[in-house]
């Protein structure tokens, strides 16, 4: 009887133990899938010099009042001397914000409004080079009182 019980603690013992030279599972799929791609290479900033020229810009509201306004944007091959012209108005300076991937960011004023007389106004326009030409968005923020004090319009402008 002695010997059939240590038999049977040996067979447990012996199936309870992990074999040494058993080999880890594998997934044939993982092992089986391509390598990803390599990350395409981040494309260059846009150069300024690209875009230096005079354009001729048109503007009009995103929603509600879509009437057009044009201007004479000023664009230098730097971060200096940018302007925009309003028909029978002096020059108004630019600031570039910023200068990434396909777009300028810009801050203009404050100065008058040409949609609300009298009434001054600081825009903030992000212009996209697409195609040769400059489109993109303007938000205005107008200095009045109560609501209605931010505007956004749609902008293209084309080299002269």
């Amino acid at each position: 009887m002695r010997s059939l019980a240590l038999i049977s603690i040996t067979a447990v013992f012996v199936a309870c133990v992990k074999s040494e030279t058993s080999t880890p599972a594998t997934d044939t799929a993982a092992a089986m899938a391509p390598a990803p791609a390599p990350a395409a290479p981040a494309a260059a900033p846009l150069d300024l010099k690209t875009v230096a020229g005079k354009y001729r810009v048109s503007s009009k509201g995103e929603t509600g009042d879509t009437s057009v306004v044009e201007y004479e944007l000023n664009a230098t091959g730097d971060t200096t001397g940018w302007t925009i012209t309003y028909p029978n108005r002096a020059a108004v300076p630019m600031r570039i914000i910023s200068v990434s991937g396909d777009s300028i960011v810009t801050e203009t004023g404050p100065f008058t409004s040409v949609r609300r007389s009298g009434t001054p106004v600081t825009t903030r326009t992000t212009y996209r080079w697409e195609n040769g030409q400059l489109v993109g968005r303007t938000v205005a923020h107008y200095k009045v009182t109560g609501p209605d004090t931010v505007r956004v319009f749609i902008l293209s402008g084309v080299k002269r």
